[in-house]
Formats: C-alpha cells, sequence, structure tokens
C-alpha cells in the first residue's frame, strides 16, 4: 500500500519515512508556494534515502493568508499549523494513507486530536505519525544512529520547511520576520544515510 509522506527534508520527517517504510510504498512529498522554486537539497535527500519525491505546490493565496495571520496574531503558529493541515488534507485526496514527521513534543506543526478525527472521518484517509511517542532526545539519538544530518539556522538550510518561505513573504511585505519567529530556530537536512541503515 502506498503512503504519501510530508518531507521537509530534515531529520523527522526523514526518520518517519524510514519507519513507515518498513510497512507501506513510500512516496514523499513536498510542498512549495511557488511553483518556480527549486529543491535541488530536499531532492538530494530523498535519494539518500531511497524514496521518490514529489514536489507539490500550494494554491494561490495561502501564503499571503499565511502571513496575513502572522501579521495579526504576532506569531506564526496558527499559520504554520494551518498551512501543514492544508497539506495533510491534499494529500489525503490521493493517499489512503498520509504521514508526517510530527514528534511527541511539537506544538507547530501539529494536529489536534480533534483536527485529526474530523479529518479521517471526512477523508477516509488514515493519517499517521510515526514520531508522535517519541520525545526529541530520542529522535535525536535514532537520527545520530541512521541519518547523517547538517544542522542551521532557519534560512540558512535548503529545506522543504514551510517557515522559510512565510519569513521571506514577510519580508517582501517590509514586515521584520524576527520580530514575529522565534530566534535561534534550528533546521535540518538529511544529507545522508549511516552505512548500515535499511
Amino acid at each position: 500500500m502506498r503512503a504519501g509522506v510530508l518531507y521537509s527534508g530534515g531529520k523527522d520527517s526523514s526518520l518517519a519515512a524510514m519507519m513507515l517504510g518498513t510497512y507501506y510504498e513510500i512516496e514523499l512529498n513536498t510542498f512549495v508556494f511557488d511553483s518556480a522554486r527549486t529543491i535541488p537539497s530536499v531532492e538530494a535527500a530523498a535519494r539518500a534515502l531511497g524514496f521518490p519525491l514529489k514536489k507539490r505546490i500550494f494554491k494561490e493565496g495561502l501564503l499571503n493568508e499565511a502571513v496575513d495571520l502572522v501579521t495579526q496574531n504576532g506569531f506564526p503558529n496558527d499559520a504554520i499549523n494551518g498551512v501543514h493541515r492544508t497539506a495533510v488534507e491534499s494529500l489525503c485526496s490521493e493517499y489512503s494513507v498520509v504521514g508526517d514527521g510530527t514528534r511527541f513534543n511539537d506544538r507547530v506543526p501539529m494536529l489536534t486530536r480533534s483536527e485529526v478525527q474530523s479529518l479521517e472521518g471526512r477523508t477516509k484517509c488514515s493519517y499517521v505519525r510515526p514520531l508522535l511517542g517519541y520525545t526529541k532526545p530520542e529522535v535525536d539519538r535514532l537520527v545520530k544512529r541512521f541519518l547523517v544530518v547538517r544542522y542551521g539556522e532557519t534560512g540558512t538550510i535548503e529545506n522543504g520547511d514551510y517557515e522559510s518561505e512565510i519569513r521571506e513573504a514577510c519580508r517582501n511585505r517590509g514586515i521584520d520576520p524576527t520580530v514575529l519567529f522565534p530566534s535561534c530556530h534550528d533546521q535540518s537536512l538529511v544529507v545522508g544515510k549511516k552505512a548500515g541503515s535499511t
């Protein structure tokens, strides 16, 4: 059975895809707002894992809605969760099983239990989060064992995370994203698998 996995190229979505690959035929999916945006680093991460990757384009206007919500609220959480919900729902129209790399202590992106129940009831799609029972230290231990990862501040790592495009859209409107987004937010990009990992 095919499973569509939301994929940023980072450590969490990579580890989740590897775990799900035990049971499903994995197809990685990276969403971008701009159809002209290239994602060579994410493509390389997908190749390192050995899974096919599809670049998806969000519906027109979603980026503006996200920036409006960030500026209205003064923080990005609701906007990023809304974008993530849109991505999950989009994949549910194509796959019977959709997964992502959200883990136990994530706040963003994170769908609530009631959102998941509503999603599954409406779409008849199973939404699976294999890392949901894992805290950050255990995820990091597994990542260190199986993956080669590069880390850096948001904007310095070319992964498929929604946040970098939302930050750039804020800048394009003349809004300083540093006052709206948390400082020192590390991102990750998988650059390889360690020998012996399957």
